[in-house]
C-alpha cells in the first residue's frame, strides 16, 4: 500500500462514524462504474457458454439442483 493511501486511512479513521460511512459509500460507488472492457469479456463468455451448450459440450443444471447444493453446504 502506498504512503498516500496509508495517510488517507489514518485521516479517515479520525472522522466521525457517519462521515466514515459516507466516505466508504462514496469509494464503493466509485468502484461500481461500468467497465466496457469487462462487460465485453462477460458478453463473450456468455456467448461461448451458450454455443458450448448448443453443441452438447456442457449441460444445463436445474435451478432446484443448484439451490439444493448451496442449501446443503450452508447447513454444515
Amino acid at each position: 500500500m502506498s504512503q498516500s493511501a496509508k495517510a488517507l486511512i489514518e485521516q479517515a479513521v479520525q472522522l466521525p462514524p457517519v462521515e466514515r460511512m459516507a466516505l466508504v459509500e462514496h469509494i464503493l460507488d466509485s468502484l461500481d462504474e461500468p467497465d466496457p472492457a469487462m462487460d465485453a469479456l462477460w458478453a463473450q463468455e456468455a456467448d461461448d457458454r451458450l454455443a458450448a451448450y448448443r453443441r452438447g459440450e456442457i449441460r444445463a443444471v436445474p435451478l432446484s439442483e443448484v439451490l439444493a447444493k448451496y442449501k446443503s453446504s450452508s447447513a454444515t
